[in-house]
């Protein structure tokens, strides 16, 4: 693979680019007051704490160039992937990989992570070839050197679970595409019966549905039947550029206020400076322009999707496999996913950079 960047050279320059963030983050520093200093300092110095845990040999395994093309390589299926696995980690570094979870993410959000996680136990009891799944098998990969003074961002990812975050100078952080599924949706035997990891993602969505009169119901069904899977995967987001269904502008004001609390539900699942940051771009581009769409039958246990789709957000979920027990749900900034529009105004403001889109 052709890097713009040496790992080589990016990991020379690590431990005195952190000597020198540490520094940085120390002073005022008005670029970065209103767009929350103490959250930039506390992930990048997880990130960091997380690199020189460890071995030198993981370490390069690790890290790539903010401008590879690898940033955007993300999926969620099982398959291999660049980066270090927490079977791969020293005890030190695993503690550390969890603890840049917990910093990035809300409580919440590293619940459903660490679920996740776990399902891969479930699945490798109740699958006839399961013996391949491993709750061990999330990568962590560090792009670029955490700090203030350039872009970089961290990803997760293995099966059903893809986090992407970009840190540009001065700009707010991008957490998009974000990626979490559930296989089971709802655990049905075994010591995590009852187990639902994304059951607000699908409770609320059809309560809402649910209470749509027959007026909305027309425009909100974009079909009798669900689609079978999330639209916008890997290198497909731009498929769904028009809204469909039915636009907050048309809900009343309780219908309003549950489909808010659906897109929180998505928001906020980050760190809570980072959600609030994305709750007040859709407040700041108008909410009455967020549309809410539903395919398939309102029956539980049926299969069905749903999406919200906004200026500055698309969020799709399915749960239509395995008899409607296996969920995908996806989020994206239709502009901004890895951050590529703040890297392009950054870069454009006069830094050097060897930046490509892949």
């Amino acid at each position: 693979m052709t890097r713009p960047l040496s790992r080589r050279r990016l990991l020379h320059g690590f431990v005195g680019g952190l000597a020198a963030g540490a520094a940085l983050y120390g002073r005022p520093h008005p670029a970065f007051a209103q767009l929350g200093d103490d959250g930039r300092a506390a992930i990048a110095a997880a990130a960091g704490a997380f690199l020189a845990a460890l071995p030198a040999d993981l370490q390069r395994a690790a890290t790539f160039a903010v401008s590879d093309k690898e940033r955007q390589n993300w999926h969620y299926v099982p398959r291999g992937r660049e980066g270090v696995p927490l079977k791969q980690m020293p005890r030190t570094a695993r503690e550390a990989a969890h603890e840049l979870m917990k910093t990035s993410l809300s409580a919440v959000g590293y619940g459903k992570a660490v679920n996740i996680f776990r399902l891969e136990d479930v699945l490798r009891r109740i699958e006839t070839f399961g013996l391949g799944r491993d709750p061990d098998n999330y990568a962590f990969t560090v792009f670029g050197t955490p700090g203030p003074g350039a872009p970089w961002g961290w990803r997760l990812e293995g099966h059903h679970l893809s986090l992407n975050f970009t840190l540009v100078p001065g700009k707010p952080v991008a957490v998009t595409p974000v990626f979490f599924g559930a296989n089971p949706a709802e655990v049905r035997s075994g010591p995590l019966q009852g187990l639902r990891t994304l059951a607000r993602e699908e409770d609320l969505a059809r309560t809402l549905a649910e209470g749509a009169d027959a007026r909305q119901r027309a425009r909100m069904l974009i079909g009798g039947q669900s689609l079978g899977d999330i639209v916008s995967g890997p290198g497909r987001t731009e498929r769904l550029t028009t809204f469909a269904g039915l636009p907050l502008a048309d809900m009343t004001g309780d219908q309003r206020t549950l489909a808010l609390r659906l897109v929180e539900e998505y928001a906020r699942n980050m760190r809570a400076d980072l959600a609030e940051a994305e709750l007040r771009r859709l407040r700041e581009a108008g909410i009455e322009q967020l549309h809410f769409a539903w395919a398939g039958p309102l029956e539980r246990g049926k299969a069905h999707y749903y999406r919200l789709h906004g200026p500055t957000l698309l969020i799709e979920y399915d749960n239509t496999q395995n008899d409607a027990n296996h969920i995908h749900s996806v989020w994206h900034d239709p502009k901004n996913d890895f951050g590529l529009d703040l890297l392009r105004a950054h870069y454009e403001r006069g830094h050097q950079h060897h930046y490509h889109q892949a």
